[in-house]
């Protein structure tokens, strides 16, 4: 997400910064470059106009002008003006109600990501240590209670479902019972997907709303469809009084106007954003670190974030215990943390959350494919040769390549690389000669 605004920007503020003295005609023209930015990511042409006013009224004073690094000062508050297009500090969380359980209640447009966003976020939840029940109260679409009871199997979250039922907001009350008995702290209600302009299907979800009294009423939209979220918003918020929105499908959109607009627009504030398919691509949103991202300042709580999520401690510990403690790091302890990295989601959406990782290996130098490549080789490797692979001779990498699939330039690339590997662990405080 944001790769297009990101890159048109960095080139912007890139050349700002490279300047020792700005004038007023530089920045003018600087924020015209901006300007242009916003609108071809499809911001929305208001929060633009109004976002390029207050980067313009502070830019132009006194203080920037004379400073000693005038581009730097124009980078820093262009960051912050770009954090207040999200939303306001802490605006962002989730609310909790005094007395459980808090109700979360879902609702947008049929295919708009509701019920896996549901799943996700009902995990990160319950890695938060909470205790969350799900409601599956989608009994319009086909199959919807049969998905939910997967996607909640796989995050390890009851649901609650009623065969044969025919009333949403029954099943809902049946299910606020439910989580008030068993003590959960959450209960995440699915709804079905409906048009802002449907009547009837409206008024069913405000019966839900008078039943439930939910503390968030998040609106679910695929940022594919732009600008129409706010419209969709619009309809929805007149009937329900919304609360904040998540953005599904993030990694899909490489502009992400939507999600630059829809505080400016709604005044509601974007609390998490989809970045993927898997059960861990549910972010929430950090004015502060989207704007560092966008900046290309990169976002290192996200990553850590990420890592304590997904990556295996004991597995880890061992690693590290392999790096700097006596053991030696094989192929089979490079393939394990190869494995590790890849579990915390696309590579690309990494390399960007390493600060100035972008700018030294561009997005299109980022080949999933090739860790795929690595993975084949290693695994076409007999159990002796990834533990010592000063014996693989041209034969032995023959076979490896036949095996693999791939060429035995490329076998003999990653041996290279990882002998150097060695050599670089080798140094490393406490690391007992590998040979």
């Amino acid at each position: 997400m944001f790769e297009d605004l990101s890159r048109k920007l960095d080139g912007v503020l890139g050349r700002l910064r490279q300047r020792g003295v700005l004038t007023e005609p530089m920045i003018r023209e600087g924020l015209r470059e901006v300007r242009r930015a916003l609108l071809e990511a499809d911001v929305n042409f208001r929060v633009t106009r109004e976002f390029l006013e207050r980067v313009r009224e502070k830019a132009m004073g006194e203080r920037v002008l004379k400073s000693v690094s005038p581009g730097q000062q124009i980078v820093a508050i262009v960051h912050d003006e770009l954090a207040l297009l999200v939303g306001a500090d802490g605006e962002t969380a989730l609310r909790w109600s005094p007395a459980p359980p808090t109700v979360i209640m879902l609702v947008g447009l049929q295919g708009s990501g509701k019920t896996s966003t549901a799943a996700k976020l009902a995990l990160r939840l319950k890695r938060q240590r909470r205790s969350v029940l799900l409601a599956a109260c989608d009994l319009h679409r086909p199959a919807a209670i049969d998905q939910l009871r997967v996607l909640g199997r796989r995050a390890g979250v009851p649901v609650h479902h009623e065969e044969g039922a025919t009333d949403p907001v029954e099943v809902a009350a049946a299910a606020h019972r439910r989580a008030r008995r068993d003590k959960a702290s959450v209960l995440i209600v699915d709804t079905a997907g409906r048009l802002q302009i449907d009547g009837p299907m409206m008024a069913e979800l405000v019966r839900l709303k008078r039943v439930l009294e939910p503390r968030e009423i998040l609106l679910v939209a695929d940022a594919m469809t732009g600008q129409e979220a706010m419209r969709i918003a619009d309809g929805f918020d007149r009937v329900l009084g919304l609360t904040g929105f998540v953005l599904a499908k993030m990694d899909g959109d490489a502009r992400g106007g939507a999600a630059l607009s829809i505080h400016g627009v709604t005044g509601m504030p974007l609390k998490f954003v989809g970045t993927g398919e898997g059960m861990d691509a549910l972010e929430a949103v950090d004015p502060q670190r989207i704007a560092g991202r966008i900046l290309r300042k990169g976002d290192v709580v996200g990553l850590v974030e990420r890592a304590r999520a997904v990556v295996d401690a004991r597995e880890a510990g061992r690693l590290q215990e392999k790096v700097l403690g006596r053991g030696r790091f094989t192929l089979e302890d490079f393939l394990v943390a190869m494995r590790q990295v890849r579990r915390m989601g696309p590579l690309d959406q990494l390399m960007r959350m390493i600060p100035g990782a972008s700018r030294a290996l561009p997005a299109g130098e980022v080949d999933p494919k090739r860790l795929r490549h690595i993975e084949a080789i290693i695994l076409s490797m007999t159990p002796e040769e990834r533990r010592r692979p000063e014996i693989l001779n041209g034969s032995r990498r023959k076979r490896i390549a036949r095996g693999s699939g791939r060429p035995v330039s490329e076998v003999n690339r990653l041996m290279k690389r990882f002998s150097e590997m060695e050599e670089m662990l080798k140094t490393m405080k406490g690391l007992a000669p590998l040979r």
